[in-house]
């Protein structure tokens, strides 16, 4: 029986790239400019490759695509729907009412609406208060009339007893049935106002996600293929296009993370940092245990501090379409992005970049080089003498301890490094110019679980076995093949500042894809 291929594409603000495995061989892989429409250069991507690798769509087994959809809406405060939030926490709670730390642009886009209400949790699981269905009614009743379909509900606590938000949850659908509802515990972590924000995000996002999952279901069908669906997410795993319309905002930071798993498959490290250079910036991260280091502080989305999982990454403003200026020196952050081809120099425009550097510097061989033979030898070494100063000090505040560790290089964009960064010996892989594409054809599947837990009520051998529990179901939800499943982290804080014995509890699981 022939092995099925799998295509990984993944969106960047430059290019789009796509490559073609047939299990661990990259067969071929292309990039093609990102459209203004972000799907449109995806749709092209699609058929390039299929045309290079020479397959039809029969035997397609599975599309994995690395989307920059929900990053972009949140950014450009576009295509967000109305959200409201109802938080669960009377009495307790009321000087800090929802999305108080929001932009007030961001705000205004989705037509912010917070309510507060009884319930929530202390830390050990003990209630705040009871539930009120007369006053979740009252407020679904509130919501229905601004003609707000979207609706967050968190809860204090929450991530201990996730129930809580799921009762409340059907009280307000009782009342308000059309209400699509997201739930903050099944998104964030221990952590208010936060894990609020992450479901409030989500929330808003979902027009949008049924909109663009049904845009890309099209598209393969079109194209012939039956292959399913799947989206990468920020911690370098796949969620089925179900599962994407319920959490699109999981999607955000994907494109980096794609670029690490990519390098780490490539390369064969699992303990290395990794410096991708793109087109429009370069983000530099570290690998453990072969997926990136999450970030263990609250990340910041659009001007909203959230505390989901999120890749420990540094991004800077430079890449391959990134502009240059003389007197004074500087390199972006402005970057040309999927304008490279058409105003570049070396491409007959106007405008230099780095791109144009590299040609005169003879780090690569494109466009018309006798465009940039006006530039000065003294010129193009002082650029890159900066653009290594930029390189090197992103890598060293990656550094966690002073144990050197290996530097992968990948992207498009990376002529622009030298041999050594941070005065470390650079690794570049086969294909490390679309370490991203490659890194959304070889993901897996996750479920994530992060829970304080009392061990005055549980044992803690209970408690992780509960946690262990939670996140397989989590991963099979998403589309894990449960026979494939493994609990590759498991991390017990003790909480000491907190009564109870209380231990904090993340627990994450992996699988591989559950095919038809």
């Amino acid at each position: 029986m022939q092995v099925k291929v799998r295509i990984g594409i993944d969106v960047g603000g430059t290019n789009t790239d796509a490559a073609l495995m047939r299990g661990n061989e990259v067969v071929c892989w292309i990039k093609t400019p990102t459209t203004q429409d972000v799907t449109g250069g995806v749709l092209s991507a699609l058929e390039q490759i299929m045309t290079e690798g020479q397959i039809s769509a029969a035997e397609v087994g599975a599309v994995m695509i690395g989307t920059t959809h929900f990053t972009n809406a949140v950014v450009q405060r576009r295509d967000l729907a109305p959200t409201a939030v109802v938080r669960l926490g009377l009495p307790a709670t009321q000087s800090l009412p929802p999305m108080i730390d929001w932009p007030d642009d961001l705000k205004a886009a989705i037509q912010a609406q917070g309510y507060l209400a009884h319930g929530g949790l202390e830390f050990d699981g003990r209630n705040i208060s009871e539930l009120d269905e007369a006053e979740l009614t009252g407020i679904a009743q509130d919501i229905k009339s601004k003609n707000i379909r979207q609706i967050a509900v968190s809860a204090v606590f929450s991530p201990i007893r996730p129930e809580i938000e799921a009762e409340a949850a059907a009280v307000i659908t009782r009342a308000y049935p059309e209400a699509v509802i997201t739930l903050s515990s099944d998104i964030g972590r221990t952590g208010l106002l936060e894990r609020e924000s992450a479901a409030a995000l989500n929330a808003s996002l979902r027009d949008l996600s049924h909109t663009i999952v049904h845009a890309f279901e099209q598209a393969l069908r079109d194209s012939g293929i039956q292959a399913p669906l799947y989206f990468t997410q920020n911690d370098g795993t796949l969620m089925s296009a179900e599962f994407v319309e319920q959490y699109p905002v999981l999607t955000i930071a994907s494109g980096p993370t794609n670029s690490m798993r990519g390098a780490a498959f490539l390369s064969g490290l699992r303990e290395a940092i990794v410096v991708d250079i793109g087109g429009t910036t370069a983000d530099v991260g570290m690998l453990h245990a072969g997926f990136p280091r999450e970030a263990s502080i609250a990340v910041d989305v659009g001007g909203v501090r959230t505390n989901f999982r999120m890749p420990d990454v540094i991004s800077i403003g430079l890449g391959g379409g990134s502009l240059v200026t003389f007197d004074p020196l500087a390199v972006g952050p402005r970057s040309l992005g999927y304008r490279l081809s058409e105003d570049s120099l070396v491409f007959g425009g106007q405008t230099l970049t780095t791109t144009d550097i590299a040609v005169a510097a003879g780090l690569a061989e494109i466009g018309d080089r006798e465009k940039v033979a006006h530039l000065g030898a003294a010129q193009v070494e002082a650029v890159l003498a900066h653009i290594q100063v930029m390189l090197a000090d992103a890598v060293d505040r990656m550094f966690l301890s002073p144990e050197p560790v290996p530097v992968i290089v990948v992207g498009g964009g990376s002529i622009l490094a030298a041999s050594e960064v941070a005065g470390l010996p650079t690794i570049k892989p086969p294909h490390y110019q679309v370490a991203n594409a490659v890194g959304a054809a070889i993901a897996q599947i996750s479920g994530e679980v992060d829970r304080v837990y009392s061990l005055s009520k549980v044992s803690r051998e209970d408690a992780l076995n509960d946690a262990r529990g939670e996140a397989t179901r989590r991963a099979v939800a998403a589309g894990a093949d449960p026979a494939s499943i493994e609990i590759v982290d498991v991390e017990d804080v003790p909480l000491a500042y907190l009564p109870g014995n209380a231990t904090r509890v993340r627990v994450k699981a992996v699988g591989g894809l559950r095919y038809a």
